[in-house]
């Protein structure tokens, strides 16, 4: 390591301190000189794993450090003139309102200065980088290059680490950048290969022979999509021709999957013959298998079960050793504004994320805002312990996903059905021809599996609590919401639980899944109706969610939510949140009943 650090020291302090001056376009009316002596040290965005004693030995200076993003921040006054702007969009009483932009106004907008973005890429060229991808929204750069290029630019390290018997690269210092740009530059998404995690649990085979389960009833109520439409009371919607024709749902992937599987799914749940669209975003990864697989498999099933007539575009991009494939899918759906609603299934606490990664997440969700995108994201599935995966024995701190605790995305919570003490209540004995044996509406409570539970284990619960970096938005206001001036997650819930797990096909055969993993593409699903109604794009829903919250809890209007008021995501070692009237850091506003809630939109 001392080898490695007195390299980067004399190269700071020998001959790489040359002053480069890159002037913009006449109109762009910018011009920065570069000084490589005087730099800025980003702080936090070190992975807590990349840790001295996991250390193994530096990384290889010719590993390839493939898709690195250089997120950017807004040009001066950008941040307070675009949160004008999504006020006014979501307005009737200005002449702004829905009036979505395209990724291009938005760069021209709030993105960098044309100066400043040929001052900023101009400076990765004279390293040796090449500039793969300029963002239309001006808000990231992605390039590529070598450890060598990386430590040299960022002076910083890149080590091998080996955690869990795998082998990681990852930074072991803090990154650096000129002083120059840093008003501009908020650093490298990420320098490691320490992925996100997928939100599902409880995965079990079901039946090998998907012509005839017998499987929804009994001790087990597995839901089938025919089930889900019941107890959310979505098939009147179905009568008057609402069904998510002409409706786009993008996903945010990082396999490949066996799209014989979703034909299979859906003709076996009676749904019509809707084969998605594969956007592969660069080198197609292949199909990973495992719970990669079965992650991308329920999120592309689902996401159709709902909005049965939409099309789904599964946007798969491959991981590389320095960037998440998931970030790379994330950024593709929305600066090619490729559909009116997405969902993302993974995340990671804002602890663990860092600053540069945080910003990347706050700036990508604002984007998507702006051009009408509604971006549903799991909440977490390790209760009010977001920093550990579900599967962990003992949660450290209260904590939440990162992804999805920005003020402009949806973040999607679970429930679990109250359905054990009276099954045939709520069941039928047998299942209909497309496997259909719910009733109606089911009671629900704080989906709460973990080991802090009778006949749980690990932290599958829920996830919820209160963001450390973001301040209470103006819509999040009604009957529960806590006075603690931070934004608070999640904002909606559905089934999440293993116990009434989703069906799902993966090789053919059946599978349950549980987590909030099936819960968000399922309420993207249901948005597509919403925007399938309404004829249009509706932008960040919370707007909208939020405010027949409201007129419900505090007013006794319309109920479109069924209210959780059992239950916490309590687990162990944390202390979580319960369920009360109205708002819950446990399942936000509950889930929905989906025929009021287009019809009263």
């Amino acid at each position: 390591m001392s080898r490695r650090r007195n390299r980067l020291f004399s190269l700071c302090a020998t001959g790489l301190l040359t002053t480069v001056a890159f002037a913009g376009s006449p109109s762009a009316n910018s011009t920065r000189t570069i000084d490589e002596s005087a730099r800025v040290r980003l702080t936090g965005n070190v992975h807590p794993l990349a840790r001295p004693e996991l250390r193994v030995a530096p990384a290889s200076r010719a590993l390839p450090m493939e898709r690195m993003v250089l997120v950017l921040g807004r040009r001066a006054g950008g941040d307070a003139k675009l949160e004008a702007l999504l006020t006014a969009q979501h307005d009737p009483r200005s002449p702004q309102f829905h009036k979505w932009l395209t990724p291009e106004q938005f760069g021209r907008r709030f993105g960098v200065s044309d100066g400043d973005l040929a001052a900023v890429t101009g400076w990765l060229e004279s390293h040796g980088f090449r500039i793969e991808e300029v963002a239309p929204g001006r808000g990231w750069i992605n390039f590529s290059g070598s450890v060598d290029q990386v430590e040299n630019a960022f002076q910083t390290q890149i080590d091998d680490y080996l955690v869990g018997g795998k082998l990681h690269h990852a930074n072991s210092a803090e990154p650096s950048i000129p002083a120059a740009i840093s008003d501009i530059v908020h650093g490298v998404l990420t320098l490691h290969d320490f992925y996100k995690h997928p939100m599902t649990t409880h995965v079990e085979q079901v039946s090998a022979d998907a012509t005839n389960p017998q499987w929804t009833n009994g001790s087990s109520h597995y839901l089938s999509p025919g089930d889900s439409q019941t107890i959310y009371n979505v098939k009147p919607l179905y009568s008057a021709s609402i069904n998510g024709t002409g409706q786009t749902i993008a996903i945010v992937g990082r396999t490949d999957i066996k799209t014989a599987d979703v034909k299979l799914f859906r003709s076996a749940f009676g749904l019509p013959a809707k084969t998605p669209t594969i956007v592969h975003n660069g080198t197609a990864p292949g199909d990973l298998g495992g719970g990669e697989e079965t992650e991308a498999d329920l999120d592309v099933e689902w996401s159709g079960a709902i909005a049965k007539n939409a099309t789904t575009k599964f946007v798969v991009s491959k991981s590389t050793s320095t960037t998440d494939g998931v970030d790379l899918s994330a950024q593709y759906i929305v600066s090619h504004n490729l559909a009116p609603v997405m969902s993302t299934s993974f995340g990671q606490c804002e602890k663990n994320m860092g600053t540069a990664e945080n910003a990347f997440y706050k700036n990508l969700w604002s984007q998507a805002a702006t051009q009408g995108i509604t971006a549903f994201i799991s909440s977490d599935d390790s209760g009010a312990a977001g920093c550990e995966t579900g599967g962990a024995k003992k949660g450290t701190v209260q904590a939440v996903n990162g992804l999805a605790s920005t003020p402009y995305n949806v973040a999607v919570g679970g429930t679990q059905f109250s359905d054990t003490s009276n099954p045939s209540k709520y069941w039928n004995a047998t299942n209909t021809p497309t496997y259909t044996s719910a009733k109606g509406y089911i009671p629900e409570k704080v989906w709460n599996e973990s080991g802090s539970v009778s006949g749980g284990s690990g932290l599958w619960s829920s996830g919820g609590g209160k963001s450390t970096i973001y301040a209470k938005p103006v819509w999040q206001s009604l009957v529960g919401v806590p006075a603690d001036g931070k934004r608070d997650v999640p904002d909606v819930s559905l089934a999440a639980a293993g116990h009434d797990g989703y069906l799902i096909v993966q090789g053919g055969g059946l599978s349950s899944v549980g987590g909030t993993s099936a819960a968000s593409p399922s309420f993207a699903s249901i948005m597509a109706l919403v925007v399938e109604k309404k004829g249009a794009r509706q932008g960040n829903a919370n707007v909208r969610f939020y405010a027949l919250g409201k007129a419900q809890y505090n007013s006794g209007g319309t109920a479109v939510f069924h209210d959780t008021k059992t239950g916490s995501n309590t687990v162990p070692g944390v202390t979580g949140f319960a369920a009360t009237t109205g708002y819950d850091r446990a399942t936000g506003l509950g889930s929905v009943n989906v025929n009021t809630l287009v019809t009263t939109w």
